[in-house]
């Protein structure tokens, strides 16, 4: 992978992903708790999917990232029925490893937030690594 392919990758890219919260998002069917609220690995899953629109169309061909960290604080619940909103913004580039401060929101009220690290990758090569096909 060539590092300098990825210049348009640059702090200050942003993006939001809404979700309306459904009985499948929540904590019982997620298996992370008993109550019918947005469940924590839901929250976890949309911050990173706000990270990844966040460079969407930003990589050279054959590039990906995965992600290898996510510190979130899930500071309040959901109910079903109600849409909440992640921003992710890349805050820091340091060679191959991307940083992102994220937020979830519900309205005004701060359901989560934190910070996600993704790092970028050459697709085929860590495919292969991985041990499966392309």
């Amino acid at each position: 992978m060539q590092e300098q392919s990825d210049h348009a990758l640059t702090p200050g890219l942003v993006a939001r992903v809404a979700l309306t919260v459904t009985d499948a998002d929540t904590a019982q069917a997620l298996g992370s708790g008993d109550v019918p609220v947005l469940g924590t690995p839901r929250v976890v899953a949309l911050a990173e999917a706000a990270t990844v629109a966040a460079i969407t169309g930003q990589l050279s061909p054959g590039t990906t990232t995965v992600g290898t960290r996510v510190e979130l604080d899930h500071l309040a619940a959901t109910l079903v029925g109600r849409t909440v909103t992640a921003q992710a913004e890349l805050t820091a580039l340091d060679r191959r490893r991307l940083t992102f401060e994220v937020t979830v929101t519900e309205g005004e009220q701060t359901v989560a937030r934190g910070r996600v690290e993704r790092v970028l990758v050459d697709r085929q090569r860590f495919i292969e690594r991985a041990g499966g096909a392309s």
